[in-house]
């Protein structure tokens, strides 16, 4: 279990390991070097998602690893409480960001190796404190610079914990 304890409040996450191996070492690595901590819920979508992973609250971005390789093909849907890599257009550029789905996005699952439809990799879910990020959806937004869908108040991820069944990992 990782849990992300944010000023709204705890969420527990699950990774993957079996069907998103690399997105899961990823994030568990990113967890494991503190890079979350300081780092804020940037785009938030209510009845779609709520991104972070990659910037500060003064929404400057923080330098990261390499991209990985996208394993949105890994049979796993973008659901409601599932997580999700963040990326670019590039189908293999996704590095830090995450999304958590607030709804059933099926329009984001991988349906082809092309352009169109690689989509976005699954790679962890929730298991607790989905009224924590019920509560983060709806916070009043607005712009930040060239940012849109930024929440007002930011929403900060204030410290990452790592539980001892990841020790192997």
């Amino acid at each position: 279990m990782i849990t992300l304890h944010t000023n709204y409040g705890d969420v527990s996450l699950e990774l993957d390991f079996e069907k998103a191996p690399v997105s899961s070492a990823n994030f568990l690595q990113y967890c494991r070097d503190g890079f979350y901590e300081g780092t804020v819920f940037h785009r938030v979508i209510d009845g779609f998602m709520i991104q972070g992973g990659g910037m500060t609250a003064d929404m400057q971005s923080k330098p990261t690893r390499d991209s990985i390789q996208n394993e949105a093909d890994n049979g796993l849907a973008n659901e409601t409480g599932t997580l999700a890599m963040a990326r670019t257009n590039d189908p293999h550029s996704a590095s830090s960001q995450f999304f958590i789905n607030v709804a059933d996005n099926t329009f984001l699952n991988h349906s082809g190796k092309n352009p169109q439809g690689w989509g976005y990799a699954v790679f962890a879910r929730v298991t607790d404190g989905m009224d924590v990020v019920n509560k983060i959806k709806g916070v009043p937004t607005g712009r930040h610079g060239m940012h849109q869908d930024v929440p007002k108040d930011p929403v900060e991820i204030q410290k990452v914990t790592v539980s001892d069944a990841y020790a192997d990992k």
